[in-house]
């Protein structure tokens, strides 16, 4: 191996997992980190029985020949969590030395894995209702031409598949403009009481049609949140309209709102306002992932009630701006609770 002063304690200062291989193809020195990553038994091993992943094998025997930088991936695999490494190669001059230094681009992949994933749900979403538009069209020009009765059916079909892509194009706007102002904090004092009530307001009529009745609980103190109105009336209009529809026909939707002078979550005073329903329930594996982009727990149902599977998701990036949690409880059989907790501007409670 060929020998360079002090090579172990430079590369120990190096904050990446770094290692170093010699004109021999052996690994002569490496940091703590890469000692972590890849073993502490690598020292003066042939770095092929090493690193074994072909790119970078590949990466490392040509700049050993030709003292060319270049970078190559690398996958390490731990307790079942994959994570992603750049790793770029730089010969040490006149040494026959190449470093190989490892940057941990995990988040990079995931995110880019997100976009593809959010870009293929998008597709799928849109492809079903215009699929369905364009074969009723076909029809309309060829066999229903002049058959009236089959013409206003399909006509109406239309018009729901044409509502239901509006729809998702406008909670796509949406969650775009949310995710836009996340870290923005509110300034505005709100009174969360006077959001409610004009959310039950507006959702009072889909309730009667629906058989539902909706069952206030607010107290009569006000409870001001700095905040933006018109983003949390989304939130609450979201979490209600969702019980009125899930809950079930002659159930009842219970609003209420609590505060807390040191509530757990926040650790801070705050309210808690819970929209419980009386339907099926959800079932526990599936709580974790309801804010998720297009998760559903029951993809028929949700379609056939008009969701878009992003309700929720906006729901979380508005309360993360407004600093506050969401937590969900549900058992089979008994409905579910969606809580909205916020911290209180008023802190005398």
């Amino acid at each position: 191996m060929t020998p360079v002063p002090h090579l172990s304690e430079l590369l120990a200062a190096l904050p990446l997992p770094t290692l170093a291989i010699d004109k021999s193809e052996r690994i002569i020195a490496l940091n703590p980190s890469a000692e972590a990553l890849i073993g502490t038994s690598a020292q003066g091993r042939h770095f092929i029985t090493v690193l074994r992943q072909p790119q970078l094998v590949e990466a490392v025997e040509q700049t050993l020949v030709d003292q060319t930088a270049r970078t190559a991936p690398y996958l390490a695999g731990d307790a079942g969590r994959d994570t992603t490494y750049d790793v770029s190669l730089r010969a040490m001059a006149d040494t026959g030395i190449v470093i190989l230094s490892f940057q941990d681009v995990t988040h990079l992949t995931q995110a880019g894995q997100m976009r593809r994933d959010f870009v293929a749900n998008v597709s799928h979403e849109l492809r079903t209702p215009l699929t369905a538009l364009m074969g009723f069209i076909e029809t309309l020009g060829g066999p229903a031409r002049d058959d009236p009765a089959a013409r206003d059916r399909f006509l109406g079909i239309m018009t729901g598949e044409a509502e239901r892509m509006n729809r998702l194009v406008g909670d796509l706007l949406s969650l775009s403009r949310v995710e836009a102002e996340e870290r923005v904090r509110p300034t505005a004092q709100i009174d969360v009481g006077s959001v409610m009530q004009t959310t039950m307001r507006n959702l009072n009529p889909l309730a009667v049609d629906n058989g539902v009745t909706l069952k206030p609980d607010l107290g009569s103190d006000p409870l001001i949140v700095l905040g933006d109105a018109d983003q949390l009336l989304q939130v609450f209009t979201n979490l209600v309209e969702n019980a009125i529809k899930y809950g079930g026909s002659g159930g009842t939707v219970e609003i209420t709102a609590r505060t807390h002078a040191h509530d757990t979550a926040l650790r801070a005073p705050a309210v808690r306002i819970t929209v419980a329903d009386q339907g099926p329930g959800i079932e526990p594996l599936h709580i974790p992932r309801l804010t998720e982009r297009f998760y559903r727990a029951d993809s028929h149902r949700s379609r056939a009630l008009g969701g878009t599977g992003l309700g929720l998701a906006i729901v979380k990036h508005i309360l993360n701006r407004h600093r506050g949690r969401l937590r969900i409880t549900s058992e089979l059989g008994k409905g579910a609770e969606f809580t909205v907790i916020l911290p209180l501007e008023n802190v005398g409670i």
